[in-house]
């Protein structure tokens, strides 16, 4: 299993500077399946913030999170009280992903099998097909403390690249991992850490909810962490919920650059006019 610390010392030990690859072309897709076989290290391929809260901070530190609209006093609320519900769910994790991400799933799920994957075989159409198009960015945003499976719609999530413009997602879905929030004893303190959003199973060809920004919905690629709606003859889970919610996103059609540092704004469920600005790096994944 992969885990940000070692991507982190991997990025230390790289010369090469990264960059997201909006399309994968033979050099990376060899180093991404090479890294999953053994045959060198992994390269990054995600970004992960935790927002979790210890000690009345982020655990990704000070800057993790800002105020976007609301005041500083909506940051104060949520480091004071991270599981208060009433004011609202709280995210705690938010993790940016690309077309070498899924790749990298789809090398160990390989492996995993006892087959060999070629580059080849890998850009080819059957295993492109089932990773994001070119230019798509992947959001993944671990949620806590939503009243219910409906209020996942309610999520407003946007990117603010450097001229300011607001760009939507061009869908949205969610993954299959939603349950009951087990809230700590005042013994454990206010704060956990964030759900897991890494799964190798993936169901097929699931239809993901109506995205907000275009009101149409698309199939999601089938790769782990699988992005899927529930059953529909699953009885609905009751909240406090926790799970993970997907956005797509088309940075460069905006004008945001492979390497730049755009800002991921958030608007939870709750009837506030706190909105928070989450600040991501392009540069340190592939």
């Amino acid at each position: 299993m992969r885990t940000p610390a070692l991507l982190f010392l991997t990025l230390l030990c790289s010369g090469p500077a990264l960059a997201w690859v909006p399309s994968l072309e033979e050099t990376t897709a060899r180093n991404v399946i090479d890294g999953a076989y053994g045959r060198r290290d992994p390269l990054p391929t995600f970004q992960t913030i935790d927002l979790s809260v210890r000690g009345g901070a982020f655990v990704a530190g000070k800057d993790a999170v800002r105020a976007f609209d609301g005041g500083e006093r909506c940051v104060a609320d949520w480091l004071a009280a991270p599981q208060d519900f009433s004011r609202g769910s709280r995210p705690v994790a938010v993790t940016v992903s690309g077309q070498a991400d899924q790749l990298y799933f789809q090398a160990q799920e390989a492996r995993d099998t006892f087959r060999s994957l070629s580059v080849t075989d890998a850009l080819g159409a059957d295993l492109k097909g089932k990773r994001l198009a070119d230019g798509e960015l992947r959001v993944d945003v671990a949620v806590r403390g939503l009243p219910s499976e409906k209020a996942r719609g309610a999520y407003l999530v946007r990117m603010k690249g450097a001229d300011g413009k607001l760009i939507a997602p061009v869908r949205s879905s969610y993954v299959n991992d939603w349950k009951p929030v087990a809230l700590p004893t005042a013994a454990q303190g206010g704060a956990s850490a964030p759900a897991s959003t890494a799964s190798t199973a993936a169901p097929a060809s699931p239809p993901p909810v109506t995205p907000a920004a275009t009101g149409t919905a698309t199939t999601t690629p089938a790769s782990p962490p699988s992005a899927s709606t529930a059953s529909g003859t699953a009885a609905p889970a009751q909240g406090p919920l926790e799970g993970t919610l997907v956005y797509y996103f088309e940075p460069l059609k905006a004008g945001i650059g492979a390497s730049d540092k755009p800002e991921l704004l958030l608007r939870t469920e709750a009837e506030t006019p706190c909105a928070y600005s989450v600040p991501l790096d392009l540069s340190s994944f592939q």
